[in-house]
C-alpha cells in the first residue's frame, strides 16, 4: 500500500473574542477584510458557522449595487434556513450606509413564487426594477 499526501487546508483561529468587535461600519474583522475585496469579481470566504457571512455579503452586495454599477443581486443558498439569514437588516443602524432589504416575493426561501412558480418568479425579478432576491 502506497502513503500519498492529500492536500488539504487548515484554518486556526485565536480564540479571544476579537472577532466579535465591530468597526465603525458595524463590520465584524472578517467581514471588514471581506469588504475590503468588495471589488473582485469572485470571493470565497472560509469562516467558521455564525460568524458572519451572509452579513459580509450585504455589504459586498450593497456596494456592488450602490456604487460599481451592479444592477441586481441574485442571492442563491443550498437551503431554505440560510435563506433566512438574508432577511431585512437595518445595517444603518450599526453605522453602514445602507439597509439590506428584499421584498418578500423576492425572497423564494419564503414564498411560493408568486408569478407561477419560482422560475417565472426570477424572470419577473429581472424584468423588474428591484435589486435584490434570494
Amino acid at each position: 500500500m502506497i502513503n500519498k499526501q492529500i492536500p488539504s487546508v487548515s484554518v486556526n483561529y485565536a480564540g479571544n473574542g476579537s472577532s466579535k468587535k465591530s468597526n465603525e461600519l458595524g463590520m465584524r474583522a472578517m467581514q471588514e477584510r471581506a469588504y475590503e475585496k468588495r471589488g473582485e469579481q469572485y470571493l470565497l470566504i472560509k469562516s467558521p458557522p455564525a460568524s458572519g457571512k451572509s452579513r459580509a455579503l450585504m455589504f459586498i452586495a450593497l456596494d456592488k449595487l450602490y456604487n460599481q454599477k451592479v444592477k441586481k443581486a441574485i442571492i442563491v443558498v443550498p437551503e431554505k434556513s440560510i435563506g433566512a439569514s438574508f432577511n431585512n437588516e437595518a445595517l444603518s443602524q450599526y453605522g453602514f450606509y445602507w439597509d439590506w432589504e428584499v421584498a418578500p416575493k423576492w425572497n423564494l426561501c419564503n414564498a411560493p413564487g408568486e408569478d407561477g412558480g419560482k422560475v417565472n418568479s426570477v424572470k419577473a425579478f429581472m424584468d423588474s426594477d428591484d435589486r435584490v432576491s434570494v
